[in-house]
């Protein structure tokens, strides 16, 4: 009996410092913030240009964002011509205006 309630302590202790160590790493991992771009893109016949703002996943970087909205703006026959920039959510309020139906559409 007292070699089952040592082997329970051992067990608890075990699992506190597992349960502890495990919430160091969450803690160290750091939240990756909210990305954004701007895009202009053009559809043709007849001819129609396009602003617009789009959550990046991945890397926060004109490349990435590149990679994951051109095929979104295919589907729809869409063409990117450029991405503008990239940016964190402070500056979404500032171009949704300018974005207007296209604010977070793709």
């Amino acid at each position: 009996m007292l070699l089952h309630i040592t082997a329970g302590i051992a067990h608890f202790w075990r699992m506190k410092h597992i349960i502890f160590a495990l919430g160091l790493v969450a803690l160290a991992v750091p939240a990756q913030a909210a990305c954004y771009a701007d895009y202009k893109a053009k559809k043709d016949d007849p001819l129609r240009l396009a602003y617009g703002v789009t959550q990046v996943t991945g890397d926060c970087t004109k490349k990435s964002a590149a990679n994951g909205l051109r095929p979104k703006l295919a589907a729809d026959g869409w063409t990117l011509l450029n991405i503008v920039g990239t940016f964190d959510e402070s500056g979404l309020e500032q171009r949704k205006g300018a974005a207007g139906d296209f604010f977070l559409r793709y």
